[in-house]
């Protein structure tokens, strides 16, 4: 997301798990808008596939925690090419004919109005963004990895950074140098018996 330059800035990433997610990256808007750009989307794709891509670059094997992902990677590429008339080779056309119910904003049926050739284009078309959202992942996340590797240790000790930690860690600074190597605290009960021990060797009150 960091190095996608039509992606929301990062806002906080946790190792936390949350639902069935083992963790989640967050992003905000820098303004408030209703209208999403096809570059912007296109960011978006590249931006879902990091998990995956970087499953593939450091493990070969990919794993099932990706599957969230991945659908919505399929779903907003299906958009782009059916609603929102965003591919080249098919043109700005609306294809399938939704019903939606507007008061949950969700589309729970769609009638097809178009042959089984135009269907086959619509799907290389999806393939095609996919792939294409792959590959441009693949570069940014092997171009920037040792900056990927320092998130995961920061991540690794604090569990979740702020996005005042996380741009540091991106200009290759150690955002919690002042607070590493550095005695734990204490429990809240050691330190409230540590002071009623100080208070009785003084004999200012009694605590029995």
């Amino acid at each position: 997301m960091h190095f996608l330059p039509n992606h929301d800035p990062v806002h906080k990433v946790t190792i936390v798990p949350r639902g069935m997610a083992g963790g989640y990256t967050m992003s905000l808007p820098d303004e408030e808008t209703s209208l999403v750009t096809k570059d912007k989307f296109r960011d978006q794709l590249a931006a879902l596939l990091g998990g995956r891509v970087a499953e593939e670059i450091k493990y070969v094997d990919v794993t099932t925690g990706a599957s969230n992902d991945l659908e919505r990677v399929t779903q907003m590429a299906r958009g782009m090419v059916t609603r929102w008339g965003m591919s080249t080779k098919l043109g700005p056309i609306r294809y399938g004919e939704s019903e939606e119910m507007m008061f949950l904003n969700r589309q729970f049926s769609e009638r097809r109005n178009y042959s089984d050739q135009t269907a086959q284009a619509i799907d290389a078309e999806v393939r095609f963004l996919v792939q294409e959202a792959h590959d441009r992942c693949d570069e940014l996340l092997r171009t920037h990895w040792e900056k990927m590797e320092a998130l995961v240790t920061n991540l690794m000790e604090v569990e979740t950074i702020d996005a005042a930690a996380f741009e540091a860690i991106m200009r290759g600074e150690d955002p919690f140098a002042g607070t590493r190597n550095q005695p734990p605290k204490k429990p809240t009960r050691e330190v409230r018996n540590e002071r009623d021990d100080k208070k009785r060797n003084e004999g200012g009150i009694d605590l029995s």
